[in-house]
């Protein structure tokens, strides 16, 4: 990867001693930092290092590289409290079995508007003061 995406790639590393116990995989698309592939040794637990290395590394990173904003994973209303605001995020799939892709079709034409419900609550609760972010994702 490193080889045909070359400064596109940020890998965040965690050590203790000489040991590598955790890591977070990002790539760089634009003006974004997109992230992160998470791991870590099972044994190796520390408070809060997820968040370090996931999304504290992130930001500092997406400043450092002067890239205007940064679009962790999906879900997780436990990150509005670290500064990240719900956004829409969008996949594109096909779905070969006709019955299949209609039950889906309806599904999102319901989760859709409940969707968008639950990010204006937790957007308009979130940290930040009006009037300083705006409604989609964290500028860096």
């Amino acid at each position: 990867m490193a080889s045909r995406m070359g400064d596109k790639v940020l890998l965040v590393v965690a050590e203790e001693g000489d040991e590598l116990v955790a890591w977070a995989l990002n790539l760089i698309g634009g003006d974004t930092l997109f992230g992160h592939l998470w791991g870590r040794l099972p044994e190796a637990y520390y408070p809060s290092l997820h968040f370090e290395a996931c999304y504290y590394q992130a930001i500092e990173a997406a400043i450092e590289l002067n890239l205007s904003k940064v679009e962790v994973d999906a879900q997780g209303e436990h990150k509005i409290h670290r500064g990240y605001l719900a956004v829409t995020t969008y996949s594109c799939h096909y779905i070969l079995d006709e019955g299949f892709r209609q039950a889906i079709q309806d599904f999102l034409v319901h989760e859709t508007t409940q969707v968008k419900l639950v990010m204006k609550l937790l957007n308009d609760s979130g940290p930040f003061k009006d009037g300083t972010h705006e409604h989609e994702g964290i500028d860096a």
